[in-house]
């Protein structure tokens, strides 16, 4: 597929996300204070099974700076595990192949993809595929964001690469369907008839124990679109097959919503606040089936005065939003959009780093996340991840004292780098995790 620069080929929630572009307006740290920590515990009963954390961001991926190698090295050094990456049918496709399932066949150009693919394959970095974008000659001469005229031409791609990518087993048919930009008409009947029960049958019949994700739902419709929970109950109705319902959780108010609160419990919205909302609408209507986060972020300001906040809450967002999916029963996939932030500031600012690759403290919120999970007058508990390879299994509780930090305790970690702490923490006071050489990002006590 041709990419201009850092176009990304799934504008994924722009903006689904806030779907407005008004302009918003855009701790304390308390020193000295005793800090007792607790014995770390293992993971809970109620963290989802298996639950992982990855990325997705297409247009660094395939055209970032340095080498493809570089960049999956990159990956691999702050713990990513899974990627998501677009199979874009337009672009591989542009006219019909004579023989559709055959992924051979000339009409088919899948060298661009097979780049990409082929290394994360190598390194051992799973891979969600997602197949999106219909060809003109398929849905009748239109954009590519229009459904297909039949089910039997996504089928066949379907079947195409299936084959071609017989390696990957987590497979995610469209992106934010529910939302007229991504798909035309927003109907769940189509949806369903002509793009994800085709392609379900399809990747099924070719790879066993392939895992099939429909949905890929955003927080809201927009313009012209559909609510997640009437786009979810519209997939039922229609009889829809998968083995995963996916959603793009994001925040609809990033001044007044965090991943553990202010979200409208009310509302046909579906954001991370309120994502128990979606666990209990899948548990009615796809009942075997598991979640998948499959896009979710925050902006940060710097670069983003109009929808960011600042760069020690996106931080802190990151952790929060890890650790609320690890709680989420059913919730098997968390990940995060963009590695490095866009050149155009009124698109995603939601990198780990800066447009010219600087570190923000996300990416030490990513490697090491750590969040507070409840406090009681000053007991206070938190949760936290080692991710990177580096930072094996045992890790350094940390308080700020002045322009000190002073170790307090020591955490060990599950088999997964889960790890639990309670701890004497009054509100104001800055701690931070540390495991061996990898330093999370500085978290406020609230």
């Amino acid at each position: 597929m041709k990419s201009s620069g850092r176009k990304v080929w799934i504008e994924a929630a722009t903006f689904t996300l806030y779907g407005m572009r008004a302009r918003l307006l855009s701790l304390l740290a308390v020193a000295g204070c005793a800090l007792t920590v607790a014995a770390a515990q293992p993971a809970g009963a109620q963290a989802a099974s298996g639950i992982e954390y990855g990325l997705t961001d297409d247009a660094w991926l395939t055209d970032g700076p340095g080498t493809l190698d570089s960049r999956l090295d990159k990956l691999q050094a702050i713990g990513v595990k899974v990627v998501r990456y677009t199979l874009a049918w337009n672009e591989i496709a542009p006219t019909r192949p004579a023989q559709p399932t055959d992924p051979a066949d000339p009409g088919y150009d899948w060298s661009r993809a097979d780049t990409v693919l082929d290394g994360l394959h190598a390194r051992n970095i799973d891979v969600v595929l997602q197949l999106l974008g219909s060809p003109k000659w398929a849905n009748g001469g239109r954009p590519s964001n229009y459904v297909p005229t039949s089910g039997s031409s996504f089928s066949a791609f379907a079947t195409a690469a299936a084959t071609h990518y017989r390696w990957v087993t987590r497979w995610l048919i469209w992106n934010e369907p529910n939302q007229l930009r991504w798909l035309r008409p927003a109907s769940p009947r189509l949806y369903t008839l002509r793009l994800l029960n085709p392609g379900y049958a399809a990747i099924h019949g070719v790879i066993a124990g392939a895992q099939v994700a429909g949905g890929g739902t955003a927080p809201r419709g927009g313009s012209g679109g559909i609510s997640p929970v009437a786009y979810l109950l519209g997939m039922h109705a229609a009889h829809a097959t998968l083995d995963a319902y996916a959603h793009n959780p994001y925040t609809l108010d990033p001044r007044h919503e965090s991943p553990v609160s202010g979200g409208c419990t009310h509302c046909a919205t579906i954001t991370m606040a309120t994502i128990d909302k979606l666990v209990r609408l899948a548990a009615v209507n796809f009942p075997r089936a598991r979640i998948w986060l499959t896009e979710y972020a925050y902006q940060s300001n710097p670069p983003d005065r109009v929808l960011g906040v600042s760069l020690a809450k996106q931080a802190r967002y990151i952790a929060e939003g890890a650790y609320v999916a690890y709680r989420t029963p059913r919730v098997d996939l968390l990940i995060h959009f963009l590695y490095q932030d866009e050149p155009n500031v009124a698109r995603f600012q939601s990198g780990l780093v800066t447009l010219a690759g600087r570190a923000k403290p996300a990416l030490a919120a990513f490697r090491l996340p750590l969040a507070e999970t409840h406090r009681t007058g000053s007991t206070t508990s938190l949760w936290g991840q080692l991710r990177a390879p580096e930072s094996g299994t045992t890790v350094r509780i940390e308080r700020l004292v002045g322009s000190t930090w002073r170790a307090v305790g020591v955490a060990h970690a599950d088999a997964r780098g889960f790890f639990k702490v309670t701890a004497t923490l009054p509100p104001g006071t800055r701690v931070r995790a540390e495991a061996d050489t990898v330093v999370g990002a500085t978290l406020t006590i609230v």
